[in-house]
Parts: C-alpha cells; sequence; structure tokens
C-alpha cells in the first residue's frame, strides 16, 4: 500500500471520533433551544388536549432524559439511521441523499469558480504589479469581499433574467418539461449558472487576494531571483517556478472554507429556490424538525472532514517535502 493510501487511512480512522463528537455537540446545542416538534405540531393543530401532547411526546422519544435521548441518537448515529423527518413524512436519510446531489453541483461550480477565478486573477495582479490592471483587479476584489451574498444574487436576478432575460431565477430546472439527457442537463446548467456566480463571487474575491499576495512573497525568494540571474524568461519564472509554491495558501484556504461555503449555500439555495441540502436546512429550522436538523450537521461535519483529508493530500501533491507516511 502507497504512504498515500495508509495516510488517508489513517486520517479516516482518526475522522470517526471527530465525526461523533460533533453529533454530539449538535445534538445537545439544538436541544438548549425552546421548543420541539410535538410543540409544533401542537400549535398547528390550534391546541390539543394534555393527553394527547403526551402521546405525542412520547411518539417523538421526548418523555426520555436528556442522556437517554443522545444515547438513543448515537445508537441510531452508528447504524446509519437518522431519524424520521415529521414534516416530510419520509427518512432523514432517504431525504438528505435525495436533495444531497444538487448541493454537491452547486458547491463543485462555485469551487471551480472561485479558485480559477481567484487564481488566475491573483496571477495577472502580481505580474502587473502596481500598474491599473493590479488596481482594477484589487477594487473588484474589495468591492466582491464586501457586499453580502444575498445582495449579489438579488442584483444578478434584477440584471440577468427581469431586464436582459437570459438566465430563470428559479429552482433547479423547468418544472415538468420532462426533458432527457443532454437537454436536461443544458437545462440544470441554465439554472446553476446564477447561484454558482453568486456563491463564487466572494471566494474569487479571498483568492484572489490571498494568490497575489502568496506571489509577491514567493517572487523575493532565493530560487526565484537565481532563475531570474540564469535569464530564464519571466512567464517560465512565474508559471514553472512560482506559481506552485504560491498555490499552497490558496489549497489550505480552499478546505478551511468548505464549511463557510456550506453556510453560504443556505442563503443562496433560498434566494434562487435551488433544491439543495441548505435550503432544506432553512426549512427544518423555521418547522422545528430536529431529527432532520441533526442529519444535515451531521451531513454537513463530514464533508468538511472528507474536504480536509483531500486538501491535506493535494497539499502534500503540490509540495514533495510534505511526508506523507
Amino acid at each position: 500500500m502507497s504512504p498515500r493510501l495508509r495516510y488517508a487511512g489513517r486520517r479516516l480512522l482518526l475522522a470517526v471520533p471527530i465525526v461523533l463528537g460533533m453529533a454530539v455537540f449538535n445534538f445537545l446545542l439544538l436541544h438548549l433551544a425552546p421548543g420541539d416538534a410535538a410543540s409544533v405540531l401542537a400549535g398547528e393543530a390550534g391546541g390539543v388536549t394534555p393527553e394527547l401532547m403526551s402521546q405525542l411526546r412520547a411518539d417523538f422519544g421526548l418523555d426520555r432524559s436528556l442522556p437517554m435521548q443522545l444515547l438513543i441518537y448515537l445508537q441510531h448515529v452508528v447504524s446509519l439511521d437518522l431519524g424520521f423527518s415529521f414534516r416530510h413524512r419520509t427518512s432523514v436519510l432517504s431525504l438528505i441523499l435525495t436533495r444531497l446531489p444538487a448541493t454537491l453541483l452547486l458547491m463543485g461550480a462555485a469551487l471551480a469558480l472561485s479558485v480559477l477565478g481567484g487564481v488566475l486573477l491573483g496571477v495577472l495582479a502580481a505580474r502587473r504589479v502596481n500598474t491599473w490592471m493590479d488596481n482594477v483587479i484589487s477594487v473588484f476584489a474589495l468591492l466582491s469581499y464586501a457586499t453580502p451574498i444575498f445582495w449579489i444574487g438579488l442584483m444578478f436576478i434584477v440584471l440577468f433574467s427581469i431586464h436582459l432575460g437570459w438566465l430563470p431565477t428559479h429552482g433547479m430546472a423547468v418544472a415538468g418539461a420532462g426533458t432527457t439527457g443532454w437537454a436536461h442537463a443544458l437545462d440544470v446548467a441554465r439554472h446553476l449558472i446564477l447561484p454558482a456566480m453568486t456563491l463564487a463571487l466572494f471566494y474569487v474575491a479571498l483568492y484572489t487576494r490571498l494568490m497575489r499576495a502568496s506571489m509577491l512573497e514567493v517572487y523575493t525568494l532565493d530560487y526565484v531571483q537565481s532563475a531570474r540571474a540564469k535569464g530564464l524568461p519571466e512567464g517560465r519564472i512565474a508559471f514553472k517556478h512560482v506559481l506552485r509554491n504560491a498555490l499552497l495558501p490558496v489549497v489550505t484556504m480552499v478546505g478551511l472554507q468548505v464549511g463557510h461555503m456550506l453556510g453560504g449555500s443556505v442563503l443562496v439555495e433560498t434566494v434562487f429556490g435551488w433544491p439543495g441540502l441548505g435550503r432544506l436546512a432553512f426549512e427544518s429550522v423555521f418547522a422545528r424538525d430536529l431529527n432532520l436538523l441533526l442529519g444535515l450537521l451531521l451531513f454537513s461535519s463530514v464533508l468538511v472532514v472528507i474536504a480536509n483529508l483531500v486538501t491535506d493530500l493535494v497539499y502534500s501533491v503540490l509540495d514533495p517535502r510534505i511526508a506523507v507516511s
């Protein structure tokens, strides 16, 4: 077995107690909030008798002590049984797996746009430092970083959907269109453009500033000065000698920002009606659907752990000096 596979295996084993610890923390945190599923159902029914309220609490397991509820929840988590969503009338696991592809598609597109755009703009700014191009890119990054995500999404809707009529504003595909194959893929792609651009713009600004600063720092190192002394072209120095090392902080930041991107997807999916986990989490909070919310938080924790593992492996590929053994 290769050293990287052994390293990945060890990290996955270490991730198990981390995920369980997050499950315990999320469970206790949500149970500190007032109200529960039984109270929500009783309020929607317009008032219930004490006997019916007791029956509802027994059906949801709320009549047991908090430590016993936690123990039962952890037993279910280990067996991949995340419970039942009373709001959607289906199992939490099946509901999450149904919505997960939409969120992964949105996050993958936004991540690709943000990394590619941020690296490209950062390289251009670093190679044209203190010129008009550097100033324009810096102003763009500052404005993108400071503007709220939901406002950007609304402005994109006003510009590209209402005024220009180029792109749809809601959902993942045209409802009832019944398209398949390439027609369906193109329909989804058209619906994906605005949400992905909205979610990516903040991170484009972040990675642009980070890449620019990293490139300028690497340019001052001795081996770059030696390459210049040998008469190598500036383009070759930038892309062969500087870019690879300058990417390391960006890769680290990408791994750290996955959880933040999941949080941002809640706003983006709500603004654009994107049927992913973020919108589902938003709905579950108002419905007090704790089983569903706990399942979503658990899946988010798993995604963040996996993203950090992938980041470490990519980091070791970019910098062979890092031992993965």
